[in-house]
């Protein structure tokens, strides 16, 4: 049974969720704090497999915390769950770069909280929390890897230098991302080039409102142009086009042939909604080359059947995101597993990898 921290200033709210942790037979709700100074407290003397994080409360608020956290290096699983993880809102990037490895929205009223749909959703990502790799959370920069065994070998990136010889013709890069992909995202498009020789398209596990400011903090700091993607916009080398939280993003051929991103409103797929499956699969048709397919950090299997499908019409280079580098190993180990992945690589070193296929300085 995963022992559970729940911290947050209201007394009702705290009731409601404790009460919706233990209705769980997997998680037990170990101890309760009703501000970051008492939550400071507890971690520094005890071990839990997650922790429930309110954001606005008096004394320490929930990003002082994770500051705290960071700065003694005291190892703590995650989950913002407040009403300032709203649409948009600044306050959840900053969370996620501080170690939260994902975040819910609480309903203004505890009585909103205890409906189902709520109920679930905050279950469900509290597992995800409760089994990510707790090192990784209070590290602002990732540090040198140790390779663990895996099924396959790791393998290191080629230097840019010794593979540019070999690139030719048009190339895509496209990325898919789950939970910790915000902050590994920031280990990845930052290092890429702005004269790289590909547009890139990326594929983040977020809700609508979210993916707008995780673009427009992506684009601080990088070199290449990273925007959310809207519907038409025209595929650039030295673009990032970041699909928007809601919609499923395509690759389209427009009038004058060149490509475009096209929305589409299908269901969730992979329980998802954008589902980078249908961003694979969009590329079936078109003339690139070579697509550069990069699964990262993520729970689940989306990509895999659409990295699949894309196999049988495309040349295909797969970088899937090595084990000890992941928040969460699911996505990549489902595309080690299918037998699709060509490269397994660190994520420092995914950038470097992406750059020697498609080419940039």
């Amino acid at each position: 049974m995963k022992k559970i921290l729940v911290v947050d200033d209201s007394a009702l709210m705290r009731r409601v969720l404790c009460d919706i942790i233990n209705s769980d037979k997997r998680f037990h709700v170990e101890d309760r704090a009703t501000n970051g100074l008492e939550a400071f407290d507890l971690l520094s003397r005890k071990t839990y497999d997650a922790v429930v994080l309110d954001v606005n409360m008096p004394k320490m608020n929930g990003i002082e915390l994770l500051r705290e956290l960071q700065k003694f290096k005291i190892s703590a699983r995650v989950m913002m769950a407040s009403t300032a993880t709203s649409q948009g809102a600044k306050v959840t990037l900053d969370a996620l770069e501080l170690g939260a490895v994902d975040f819910i929205h609480k309903p203004d009223s505890a009585s909103d909280c205890r409906g189902d749909a709520f109920k679930e959703h905050l279950l469900e990502v509290l597992a995800v929390v409760a089994e990510s790799r707790a090192e990784l959370s209070v590290q602002k920069v990732p540090r040198p890897l140790k390779r663990e065994p895996a099924a396959l070998p790791v393998k290191k990136a080629e230097t840019p230098a010794r593979a540019l010889a070999g690139v030719t013709g048009r190339k895509l890069v496209a990325i898919a991302s789950s939970t910790g992909g915000p902050k590994a995202l920031q280990s990845v498009i930052p290092r890429l080039p702005k004269d790289l020789q590909a547009p890139v398209l990326v594929v983040q596990h977020m809700p609508k409102g979210f993916t707008a400011s995780l673009a427009e903090r992506l684009n601080t700091l990088s070199s290449v142009t990273v925007r959310e993607a809207e519907e038409g916009d025209v595929l650039e080398n030295g673009c990032v086009y970041l699909s928007m939280g809601g919609r499923h993003m395509n690759v389209a051929t427009g009038a004058s042939g060149r490509y475009t991103i096209h929305y589409t409103d299908e269901p969730p797929r992979e329980g998802v909604k954008p589902c980078a499956n249908y961003m694979y699969e969009s590329l079936g048709d078109s003339r690139f080359d070579e697509v550069v397919c990069v699964v990262m950090t993520g729970m689940g299997a989306d990509g895999t059947q659409g990295i699949s499908n894309l196999k049988s019409k495309k040349k295909l280079q797969v970088i899937a995101q090595e084990q000890s580098s992941c928040v969460v190993y699911g996505m990549p180990k489902s595309i080690v597993t299918a037998g699709l992945a060509d490269q397994i690589v660190p994520l420092d070193q995914i950038a470097q990898a992406i750059i020697a296929k498609v080419g940039g300085k």
